[in-house]
């Protein structure tokens, strides 16, 4: 019984780990495919974390930029955890 749950448990890092080196895999292809290079999409990162913390308290550590491809589109998806709101309008602001 313990020899199962030993290879129940060592079984599932090995497919884990592969799990996550396989959807690293996969969005780098997505990566190549749309020709996106590493200077662009550090751009990109840097440039929607200052537009966002114009209206928002966020997470700076936690933003993930990630792009999904499927047969018919691609789709940027941002996720980053909202710490609280900013309730000054930064268009308005006076610098």
């Amino acid at each position: 019984m313990f020899n199962d749950f030993l290879k129940k448990v060592m079984g599932s890092n090995k497919s884990d780990s592969r799990e996550v080196a396989k959807k690293r895999l996969k969005f780098a292809l997505i990566y190549d495919k749309l020709e996106v290079s590493d200077d662009i999409l550090n751009a990109l990162h840097r440039d929607i974390v200052e537009v966002i913390s114009r209206y928002f308290e966020i997470d700076h550590d936690a933003f993930k930029l990630d792009i999904r491809r499927s047969d018919d589109f691609s789709a940027l998806i941002v996720n980053t955890p909202i710490l609280s709101a900013k309730h000054k309008d930064p268009r308005h602001s006076d610098l």
